[in-house]
């Protein structure tokens, strides 16, 4: 699409304004926003098109069209998506050898596992190999509770963060301030980096984590956004 404005407003009920038209959501929803942080947000990226609008260089509209169209829809249903995950939790499946990797595993992931467990008042159960072990129920119920408990706006970036990650805990933390962002993706990425040290990587496995790596950024980013 080209670019079709000049001016980039944000108007006193957090909406956008390209010029006098207001930005609408896909589903033709009035984009507005939470707060006047995340609102500046969008705006910017708006404004920081050229002549052709480029969708996949604004990420906070993206999340803020899906909180508005896909989430605020159904929450209960996307929370729910969400929290299949925990069902495979990636910081529960460790190798066995060798030892350098159980142990860097282990230095990254157990603070995980204990944060929650602990936050929680759950367990997990620790599996060595890739065989499927279910965990209890009872923790994947209340780590469902706790997901369903969160808003439209938190829960869109969340879902990224899930899918980059592969690991419902990881993306927890970080939704509860209890893990950084690039200490997130770097934890979440330990097998795939572990191998790269072993083996080197190619070109296409690079570019492959570093767009991975961005678009977890832009979400955890987002996530501040939105609690700002």
């Amino acid at each position: 699409m080209k670019r079709f404005y000049k001016q980039v407003s944000v108007t006193p009920d957090l909406g956008i304004l390209l010029d006098n038209r207001p930005v609408k959501t896909p589903a033709k929803a009035t984009l507005i926003l939470p707060n006047a942080a995340l609102a500046e947000a969008v705006a910017e990226e708006w404004r920081a098109q050229g002549a052709d609008i480029n969708p996949f260089s604004m990420p906070f509209t993206g999340f803020a069209n899906a909180a508005i169209d896909r989430v605020s829809a159904d929450p209960a249903e996307f929370a729910a998506g969400i929290a299949t995950y925990a069902e495979t939790e990636l910081v529960c499946y460790r190798a066995g050898e060798p030892p350098e990797l159980v142990a860097r595993q282990a230095a990254l992931w157990d603070p995980v596992l204990r944060w929650a467990e602990q936050r929680y008042t759950v367990s997990f159960t620790r599996v060595t190999g890739i065989m499927h072990q279910p965990q209890p129920p009872e923790t994947l119920e209340r780590l469902s509770r706790a997901i369903a408990e969160r808003g439209d706006w938190e829960l869109a970036p969340l879902s990224p963060l899930v899918t980059i990650s592969g690991s419902f805990l990881i993306a927890l933390a970080m939704l509860d301030d209890a893990m950084p962002a690039e200490a997130a993706f770097d934890a979440a990425h330990l097998d795939e980096l572990w191998q790269a040290e072993q083996w080197g990587e190619d070109d296409f496995a690079l570019e492959a984590r570093a767009a991975h790596r961005k678009d977890f950024l832009a979400a955890a980013q987002f996530l501040d956004l939105v609690r700002a």
